[in-house]
């Protein structure tokens, strides 16, 4: 096998069946004594056309069966805990294990959401000083910690402009979107009943004052904007744009996903930006991927407070509680009140870094990014040579002389141990590799990474073959991803392809 700089290697890698080829008839996980009811006081009243037939085709296996299926199972995943995770625009960071150790205590897993106000008084304290703590961040001036992820923040905040303009007399039109903001905003600006027209950044990557100048009417209500931008650069002009919008009578939403590489440096609130979300597991490392749960609260200037969705956590005279009694608010967007584990974990993190260590995140991502950009800037294409911040966005276009494309070279990456960074996007970049090293890693690791990104790229060059056929040391070798995309059911492998295909298919039948 060819020998890679990266901690990549097959090793103890165990192949695992389906878990109906772990099976064998009779066997079973429990073992129960009979039961002392009789027939009649056993059977539970169900309506006949309820009863099934025939009993399910189930995997027949024993305990033992299923705990080494699933752990062998487990042992394939890939996570931030195992490695390496370079994803730009997702920031997976480190999750410092005192999060959850804090996240894990029984006076917080204990509590019952319909609890009363006066027996989660240590709950409800908590989020009242988390919601003081990213607005003060954010040099806002209120919160709220109620949406579940970042894409609802979006959605939470667009509705609290709505409302905002409709209390003026115009809930206006259209949002004003730069073709560099995060993926997302278009379809939160569709779902709020807003046109979305997109600006095209300038040849530096930036949104120029002028773009804005000439698309902002009195029909607009709203400019959305990234900054960073998801090209992993700032957005120089930013005050200035601010307030074109403003003297329009918009208002400026920033998406907060790239707020690692701004926190205790710059607050957005200081650039004229009206309300503003944030992603907890982008910046404050609470769990990230998986599906969730996930946690996007959002900050608002003082205009836009008596908006916030209900109910707002209050305090007054030494108590803590659910403020109901808001007129203007766009009402609940999240049942009880967001996902509180999360938020015990964004407490402790921000309680634990404090103001400097903060800053320190900040200073280390922009550090790291420029680190990664800096070093191969030789051997890929950089479309915006500029400093960065907490990201850098490259492409294939020297690879792709040579008839090599970006997704290759991400899957080469996977046989070198490490999970490859988001491609493809973002979509103004032709075969962008988009890379973001966070605060959490090593100068160790990046030269790692590095070195083994260079020696993927000096086999484009001498052994194309090598990154036509990987990734080569997997479990499933490379997946037929038209078919895949079209067939979602289908599963690839090189050995049971066609029995998972049995099985499933009788099951299904059972059902």
């Amino acid at each position: 096998m060819t020998q890679h700089p990266g901690p990549g290697d097959s090793g103890l890698i165990f192949n695992e069946p389906v878990i109906f080829e772990r099976g064998a008839p009779g066997r079973k996980g429990y073992s129960l004594p009979e039961s002392e009811l009789s027939g009649g006081e056993a059977e539970v009243d169900i309506e006949k056309e309820l009863l099934r037939e025939q009993e399910p085709l189930l995997p027949e296996v024993s305990e033992f069966d299923v705990i080494r299926h699933f752990t062998r199972l487990s042992q394939w995943n890939y996570s931030i805990d195992t490695g390496f995770y370079p994803l730009g625009s997702c920031t997976m960071k480190y999750n410092p294990k005192v999060n959850e150790a804090v996240a894990s205590m029984p006076g917080w897993t204990q509590l019952h959401p319909l609890q009363d106000e006066d027996s989660i008084q240590g709950a409800l304290e908590l989020m009242f000083h988390l919601q003081q703590d990213l607005a003060k961040i954010s040099g806002m001036d209120a919160a709220s910690l109620q949406p579940a992820a970042g894409a609802q923040g979006e959605f939470t905040g667009l509705l609290m402009i709505r409302a905002y303009l409709e209390s003026k007399g115009n809930p206006r039109k259209k949002v004003l979107i730069p073709d560099s903001a995060h993926g997302t905003n278009p379809a939160s600006c569709a779902a709020c009943g807003y046109e979305v027209v997109t600006l095209k950044s300038s040849s530096t990557g930036v949104l120029d004052p002028e773009t804005v100048r000439q698309a902002m009417d009195e029909d607009v209500a709203a400019l959305m904007v990234t900054n960073p931008n998801t090209l992993g650069l700032f957005e120089t002009h930013i005050q200035e744009i601010t307030k074109i919008v403003h003297d329009q009578g918009g208002l400026v939403y920033c998406d907060g996903a790239n707020q690692n590489a701004l926190i205790g440096k710059a607050r957005v609130g200081d650039m004229g930006i009206d309300v503003l979300h944030f992603n907890l597991h982008k910046t404050f490392t609470t769990p990230h991927g998986g599906g969730g749960p996930g946690s996007g609260p959002v900050a608002v200037k003082k205009i836009l407070e008596p908006f916030l969705p209900t109910p707002v956590i209050a305090h007054k005279e030494g108590h803590y509680y659910f403020d109901k009694n808001r007129s203007q608010s766009v009402g609940r967007v999240k049942s009880f009140y967001g996902n509180f584990g999360m938020l015990i974990r964004a407490y402790t993190y921000i309680r634990e870094m404090g103001a400097e260590g903060l800053k320190q995140v900040a200073e280390r991502a922009v550090l790291n990014a420029n680190y990664v950009r800096v070093k191969l800037q030789d051997d890929l294409h950089l479309p915006y040579p500029q400093i960065c911040m907490h990201e850098v966005v490259f492409s294939d276009k020297k690879q792709s002389e040579v008839g090599i494309k970006t997704m290759q070279i991400a899957k080469r990456l996977i046989d070198y141990g490490y999970h490859p960074p988001t491609v493809y996007f973002p979509l103004i970049v032709a075969g962008a590799l988009m890379i973001e090293p966070t605060e959490t890693e090593s100068l160790h690791t990046l030269d790692s990474f590095i070195a083994a990104f260079k020696q993927i790229l000096e086999e484009c060059e001498i052994k194309p073959r090598l990154i036509l056929d990987a990734p080569e040391v997997t479990h499933i070798r490379r997946l037929d991803e038209v078919r895949a995309a079209k067939q979602p059911h289908y599963i690839y492998t090189t050995k049971s392809e066609k029995q998972f295909k049995k099985h499933i298919l009788k099951f299904l039948n059972s059902l």
